[in-house]
C-alpha cells in the first residue's frame, strides 16, 4: 500500500512538472505522445476509483501477480488505445490535462489509503484484495513514470523503492530473474520491449532473451 503511494505521488509530480511545451514530445509509449499517456493515466486514475468502489462477495481469483496478463504487442485496433490520442487533443491546453488528473489523481491516492487492505474488489471480471490490486499499480505506475521521462532527461526519475519493487513484480511475472548487473531501470525497459537489449545485455540474457518483451494486458 504505502509503495502504490509512493509510486502514484512520485507520477502525479512528475506529470506537475512537465513543462507545457514538453507535452508534444514523445512518450516511451509507442505512438503516444506526453499528452496521450498523461490523457491515459486520467482514465487509470479513474479505473483505481471505479474498482476500490466495486466490492466483490466471492473468493479472490487473482492476485498482484497473476492480476497481469501477457498480451501479443499492441495492433492499434483497440478502440481506447485509438481514442487516447483524440482525447487528449480535445483538451486543447497542457493545463487543463494537468488539472484533470492532479483532480481525478488526488482522489484516487485518498481512496487507495482509506481502503481497507483486506476488502475484496471487483475488476475485468476477476476478484481481489485492495492491497494485491494497489500493489499490481506499482508496476503500472513505474512503468508510465520511466515512459513520460523517455524524452525528458532532466524530469525526475521514479523512486528507488518502486523501481526495485516493479523490477521484482516483472520478474515473478516473468517467472525468471533479470541479470544482477541490469539496474533495475534496464530490466523494465528491456523486459517490456520498451528498449531493445545491446548485444551484451542479449548475451547475459542467455535464453530467456527469447521470451522479451513481456507485454502486459
Amino acid at each position: 500500500m504505502d509503495l502504490f503511494a509512493q509510486s502514484w505521488a512520485a507520477l502525479l509530480t512528475a506529470v506537475a512538472d512537465v513543462p507545457d511545451e514538453d507535452f508534444e514530445r514523445p512518450s516511451g509509449c509507442a505512438g503516444w505522445l506526453v499528452r496521450d499517456l498523461v490523457c491515459h493515466l486520467v482514465i487509470d486514475a479513474q479505473d483505481v476509483l471505479i474498482t476500490l468502489a466495486t466490492p466483490a462477495g466471492t473468493e479472490p481469483t487473482v492476485n498482484a501477480v497473476t492480476y497481469w496478463r501477457l498480451v501479443g504487442p499492441p495492433t492499434g485496433e483497440d478502440p481506447l488505445d485509438a481514442l487516447i490520442p483524440r482525447l487528449a487533443a480535445a483538451y486543447g491546453e497542457p493545463r487543463l490535462l494537468k488539472f484533470h488528473l492532479d483532480d481525478v489523481g488526488s482522489a484516487a491516492g485518498r481512496a487507495a489509503r482509506l481502503a481497507d487492505p483486506a476488502g475484496l474488489v471487483s475488476t475485468r471480471g476477476e476478484v481481489l484484495t485492495a492491497e494485491d490490486y494497489l500493489s499490481a499499480y506499482v508496476l503500472e505506475w513505474t512503468l508510465h513514470h520511466l515512459d513520460l521521462i523517455a524524452h525528458l532527461p532532466t524530469a525526475a526519475r521514479p523512486p528507488a523503492g518502486t523501481l526495485a519493487a516493479a523490477r521484482a513484480a516483472l520478474e515473478k511475472i516473468a517467472g525468471a530473474a533479470f541479470p544482477a548487473a541490469f539496474s533495475d531501470e534496464d530490466a523494465l525497459l528491456t523486459g517490456t520491449g520498451r528498449r531493445a537489449p545491446t548485444d551484451q545485455e542479449k548475451a547475459a540474457l542467455g535464453d530467456f532473451a527469447a521470451n522479451l518483451p513481456l507485454v502486459l494486458g
